[in-house]
């Protein structure tokens, strides 16, 4: 049973190589395109949707917040993922409303420079903390941190799906996406049916957790319905995807990934669920896990992750390679560039598995505070059409959040207490109102003092 699940990673990952077609044109390698120029279909579009955004992080942390917080703290993880909603919202205004091909293209008309020079910083961030964080679950999933079977295991990951991303970049992150999602389905609905089907959770384990509005799982809740405004037009990989095909593609690509997505994601936080009701004081929830359900749904359990965490980290390095040599133009658009920059932020991703912070959610958290700062400008400079927003409205919104994504690290981290006692889901929740109120403030009255000055 030991060798089980080092061989069907080894599979997936030779598969995914197999699977790869090797990008011949720039078209390929960063928009996707087939070989004789096609755009991905809707089915190819929304599975890999679907599985950019299912990623081991994810997984993990909707069944950890279940575990702690019961069925609340996984819904909360669930409601994250109507980012799929207000995304497709935010790309249909972008390219079919404005006509840019792109948010920097967007942002560098209403705000110069530093537009797009804070969005890239953010999102460049966003990037670096996907590759380790779904490294990291990597390789815990292997062994001890710090052990060697956890060393080799990361790195030989990371190296396989190095490879067959720099071999085909996007387009064989399209292609590999939807053989992953595949496997991750018939995965999920076997460990679903074992799961149900054992005598030793009940469906009313459930719900073992009180809905209490003041308990961190309905204050993360919250949070997430707040977050979601701003939340996917910070994440390039799904931005990227929605600048491949046609509108109604586009549209219905993204409504089929909203409720995919969450069904997959309660459906796997809820055995976090199960264990959180049976759980003993000290033990962990792979541990209890273990106990309830048997080493066959733990070893489809951690099957899952594997395949999420593939299946993210080449598109990962999809969106880096475009963002760097498309979105930035910092270098030309050609294939030696856009693998050269793949290597690069694997390695940087390496890098913080080994010497960086452990917290999974943290990254999660932090990177969604930061993204707060778009919500003015998705609310009053891309929906509300609004042109007379100064650059200091800007650079304020953006200040504000990445001060308030700090100071969450901070906190919740157990570096500081300056916002008191309280549970670190509170303090999100107030730093995410704060941040939201005063940027959404800023806006209306830099507007407000621009038309001023033009009035007689």
């Amino acid at each position: 049973m030991d060798y089980v699940l080092p061989a069907f990673a080894g599979f997936v990952a030779l598969a995914s190589v197999v699977l790869s077609p090797r990008a011949e044109s720039e078209g390929a390698f960063y928009q996707g395109l087939g070989a004789n120029g096609s755009q991905p279909g809707l089915l190819s579009l929304t599975f890999s949707q679907v599985t950019t955004w299912i990623f081991a992080r994810s997984l993990m942390n909707a069944a950890i917040l279940g575990f702690y917080y019961g069925i609340w703290g996984t819904l909360a993880y669930a409601f994250y993922y109507f980012s799929f909603l207000t995304g497709g919202k935010i790309v249909d205004s972008l390219r079919f409303e404005h006509g840019f091909h792109s948010v920097q293209d967007f942002l560098r008309s209403r705000f110069g420079p530093w537009g797009t020079g804070c969005y890239n910083f953010v999102i460049g961030v966003r990037l670096i903390s996907e590759v380790f964080a779904n490294l990291l679950v990597i390789g815990i999933l292997f062994g001890v941190a710090g052990s060697q079977a956890y060393t080799l295991t990361i790195i030989g990951f990371s190296a396989v799906t190095l490879l067959y991303s720099m071999v085909g970049g996007l387009r064989a992150s399209l292609r590999t996406d939807v053989f992953q999602l595949v496997i991750f389905f018939g995965t999920l609905v076997l460990l679903i049916a074992l799961a149900v089907g054992s005598q030793t959770v009940q469906l009313q384990d459930l719900w073992f957790k009180p809905f209490v509005f003041d308990q961190p799982g309905p204050i993360l809740m919250l949070v997430a319905l707040l977050q979601i405004w701003s939340y996917p037009m910070h994440d390039p990989v799904m931005m990227d995807r929605g600048f491949l095909a046609d509108r109604e593609t586009t549209r219905r690509s993204f409504l089929h990934a909203a409720w995919i997505s969450m069904i997959c994601i309660i459906a796997f936080g809820c055995l976090g669920v199960l264990a959180g009701a049976h759980a003993t004081q000290g033990a962990s929830m792979n541990e209890t896990l273990m106990q309830l359900l048997g080493a066959v749904p733990m070893l489809l359990f951690n099957a899952a992750l594997v395949i999420s965490a593939m299946s993210t980290l080449d598109s990962t390095l999809s969106s880096s390679a475009k963002l760097l040599a498309v979105d930035m133009r910092i270098m030309k658009m050609t294939l030696r560039n856009g693998r050269a920059v793949m290597a690069v932020f694997m390695l940087v991703g390496l890098l913080l598995v080994f010497w960086g912070n452990n917290d999974l959610f943290s990254a999660v958290a932090v990177s969604g505070t930061a993204s707060l700062y778009l919500a003015p400008v998705i609310f009053f400079s891309l929906w509300g059409k609004r042109r007379d927003i100064p650059l200091w409205s800007y650079l304020f919104s953006f200040v504000l959040a990445l001060a308030a994504a700090v100071l969450y690290f901070t906190e919740s981290s157990g570096y500081s207490q300056l916002l008191g006692e309280s549970h670190k889901y509170t303090k999100l929740l107030w730093l995410t109102l704060s941040v939201m109120g005063l940027g959404c403030l800023g806006f209306w009255f830099g507007g407000w003092l621009k038309r001023e000055e033009k009035s007689p």
